[in-house]
């Protein structure tokens, strides 16, 4: 039965946000809000809505440690697969402005996330914790991140026309969507939560475990979805820019989020997994702005660090 609330769950949470997207989407193009803030705003949250939702629930039932673990495997996992598999499909074009300020600025976000978190190290505490501070800071810098969009978005030299191709929704309908869509997030990351949680406690695994594989996997699927159809589509901006993106909202706007909720103990294992994160961030931005693009060869390099790096996590616990 948890298995099944757990697909159940899965489906909720991909469906909610993909209806969440659709109907915020349609009130923006109503208001005369550019597409590209549309894409850079409501699209990349609309992606991470599914880990915010686990994240959030997990923080407020006290389950921790699938709180950070399922925002550090989500981000794994978009740079190594969803990247990877897409270049494999279509090599991915990427702008200038992606590898010199938005690369940079998630990299940055992971370091503050692994020094922000090592109390010990570099506090002298003698546990590590994301506290409520930690998380003020963390949603301080999602602030600066979402001004930067804006500024970017509202500056831009490209022309910025309402996306008219796309069919219209009345105002009612687009409200009622996104109300909907929320309401998917919501019940689908509980279920989430609950039953991940059950099957780790029947399996013997840690919250971690299943946080970093199961959780992590189930919701970046909007990610892995829309990233890997753009690649096939040729939109390469939409492909790249969607995870870094939504690995940004993932450490800057969750964990802070949760963190602010509630502390959040941070075990030690974690931080490995916190550099790896780092790793892959800086190893595909380098991929990127080797020749401005990540090619077929290079994403079949990432899936295959993702499935050895998946071998070493369940071989450690």
């Amino acid at each position: 039965m948890n298995y099944i609330l757990l697909i159940i769950g899965f489906l909720l949470l991909i469906k909610g946000a993909d209806t969440f997207v659709v109907g915020s989407s349609s009130i923006a193009r109503i208001f005369k809000v550019p597409t590209l803030i549309i894409g850079l705003t409501i699209v990349a949250f609309g992606t991470s809505a599914p880990e915010a939702a686990v994240s959030v629930t997990a923080a407020l039932k006290g389950s921790n440690d699938m709180a950070i673990a399922n925002v550090v495997g989500s981000n794994i996992f978009n740079l190594l697969c969803v990247v990877g598999i897409a270049a494999i499909i279509n090599p991915i074009k990427v702008q200038k402005s992606t590898i010199i300020k938005e690369f940079p600025f998630a990299i940055l976000a992971a370091v503050v996330l692994m020094i922000l978190a090592h109390d010990v190290k570099f506090q002298g505490y003698s546990e590590n914790l994301l506290t409520r501070a930690d998380g003020l800071m963390l949603l301080a810098l999602f602030g600066i991140f979402m001004y930067y969009l804006i500024e970017m978005a509202l500056t831009s030299k490209e022309e910025m026309n309402i996306d008219q191709a796309k069919e219209n929704i009345s105002i009612g309908k687009s409200v009622f969507m996104s109300i909907l869509g929320i309401i998917g997030i919501l019940i689908g990351g509980q279920m989430v939560v609950n039953s991940a949680s059950s099957i780790a406690i029947t399996l013997g695994m840690s919250e971690n475990l299943v946080g970093l594989t199961i959780v992590a996997i189930g919701t970046s699927l909007p990610e892995f979805v829309t990233s890997v159809i753009a690649a096939r589509k040729g939109e390469s901006d939409i492909a790249i820019g969607n995870v870094v993106g939504s690995n940004l909202f993932n450490i800057l706007f969750v964990l802070g989020i949760s963190s602010t909720i509630s502390n959040i103990p941070v075990h030690p294992i974690v931080f490995i997994d916190m550099l790896v994160m780092i790793i892959v961030t800086i190893l595909t931005c380098v991929f990127a702005a080797t020749k401005k693009s990540v090619n077929k060869i290079e994403g079949i390099f990432l899936v295959l660090i993702y499935i050895l790096y998946m071998v070493f996590v369940i071989i450690r616990q």
